[in-house]
């Protein structure tokens, strides 16, 4: 008999630890930007800025991404800075009829 139980309880370990997922920071779907969309995006949220997690954190404001058919807000969020780099925010450009989201990024000051 504790064989038995050495193997059902073998087995229910297995499926609670196969729910287990580790992921990366989401990013809101699958975007091409070299297509644009047709739809503006809405005006942005003005965000609550939590406290901030320690000295020296650099906010990063939150953006309309493109995910489903439809613009979805993405929250902002607090990041390391990074010496010698300003944080580009994302942004929303209009060319051709079309809109295009440009990603945003840390880039050398």
């Amino acid at each position: 008999m504790s064989k038995l139980k050495l193997v059902a309880a073998v087995s229910l370990s297995a499926l609670a630890l196969s729910a287990c997922v580790v992921a990366p920071y989401p990013r809101q779907g699958v975007y091409y930007p070299e297509a644009g969309v047709e739809v503006a995006p809405p005006a942005p949220y003005v965000e609550a800025i939590p406290v901030v997690p320690y000295a020296g954190a650099v906010w990063i404001g939150g953006y309309w991404g493109w995910s489903g058919g439809r613009h979805n807000w993405v929250s902002g969020r607090w990041d390391r800075p990074r010496p010698g780099y300003a944080w580009s925010p994302h942004r929303w450009e209009q060319r051709g009829g079309r809109w295009h989201l440009h990603e945003g990024g840390w880039v050398r000051h």
